[in-house]
């Protein structure tokens, strides 16, 4: 949901979707750059399909920890949309 909350609207983001915490954000453009500078930041993702971000975070995530990582990767999605 707070995925949906910070880039449902934003042009260029295809659809968010998940099934408990499996994540995947479609985007309309190849984005495999955001891998390294997820990286960089922090943060461990993977892109599929070359337009899908796949998030995996661990069960033992805590409320702090999955809200660093929606900030995060949302940054990351925000910049590369924006560039």
């Amino acid at each position: 949901a707070a995925f949906a909350a910070r880039l449902g609207q934003l042009e260029g983001v295809v659809e968010i979707r998940g099934r408990g915490l499996m994540i995947g954000i479609e985007l309309d453009r190849p984005c495999g750059e955001l891998v390294g500078r997820a990286l960089e930041a922090g943060l461990l993702i993977n892109v599929t399909a070359e337009r899908v971000i796949r998030l995996l975070p661990p069960l033992v995530t805590s409320d702090e920890e999955a809200d660093a990582i929606v900030d995060g990767v949302s940054r990351q999605v925000e910049q590369l949309l924006t560039a």
